[in-house]
């Protein structure tokens, strides 16, 4: 029980340190407004293009807002030293990043649903499978977050991750299919699409709101679970071996 105590005090303390400024909420509210204004002017097909664009938008919305606060955020605190007085607490180090990533997790899930009401006032949106949607824009999140952790574990200092998180997102907005097919791409990018993560949440995303997708969605959901637990103990071992050995 002492556990989960701990889990939710870290996870509080996250959300009131970072997650709930002023800046952050805006940040979170505006980010995928303006990518939702600009996939929708730029797409120039009406009302009918909403459904098109959406699952890439809403999947953008949480790989920029779930990396982007996750690696500035950690890394933030291993330069300050605040990261160090967690360590020593008397938890297990794979609860205190689930601690650590929780916050990200639920900022990139409720992120994914402004784009989505926006949505719903211009298009119906009552064909949307919702039960392929969730937990695609749940696992989307996840491993996002554990992306995030990677990254931040690998660097010292705040702009080198972002600059080091550019280079995972920007290509998977062009190689994991969110607006563009990946039949389409030449054949040599193709095996780097499937190698990406996100291609098998916007995969579920496309099926969920256009009906269209390239996998069954339980194959979807294994490998995106098994990037997530793959992300996650890659982020524990460089952990304990940069930060604590």
């Amino acid at each position: 029980m002492k556990l989960w105590i701990a889990f939710w005090n870290i996870l509080l303390k996250d959300f009131r340190t970072y997650y709930l400024k002023p800046p952050n909420i805006s940040w979170g509210i505006i980010f995928p407004l303006a990518w939702t204004g600009m996939f929708f002017i730029k797409s120039k097909s009406g009302l009918e293009s909403i459904s098109t664009v959406l699952p890439g938008v809403v999947a953008l919305s949480i790989l920029f807002g779930t990396t982007s606060l996750l690696s500035v955020t950690v890394t933030f605190e291993k330069k300050n030293r605040s990261f160090e007085r967690l360590l020593l607490a008397p938890i297990p180090l794979e609860l205190l990043m689930l601690a650590k990533t929780s916050g990200a997790i639920l900022f990139g899930f409720v992120n994914a649903f402004v784009p989505v009401i926006l949505a719903a006032f211009l298009v119906d949106l009552s064909r949307v499978a919702w039960s392929v949607f969730i937990p695609a824009v749940f696992l989307i999140a996840v491993v996002s977050t554990f992306m995030g952790l990677f990254i931040a574990v690998a660097v010292s200092e705040v702009f080198e991750a972002q600059t080091f998180s550019n280079f995972f997102r920007f290509p998977m907005i062009f190689l994991c299919g969110l607006f563009y097919p990946i039949d389409a791409l030449p054949v040599f990018l193709q095996p780097l699409s499937y190698a990406l993560p996100l291609t098998y949440g916007a995969d579920m995303l496309h099926g969920a709101v256009q009906g269209g997708h390239m996998m069954p969605f339980f194959v979807d959901i294994a490998i995106l679970g098994a990037f997530c637990v793959g992300l996650f103990m890659i982020s524990l071992r460089n952990i304990k071996r940069r930060w604590i050995a």
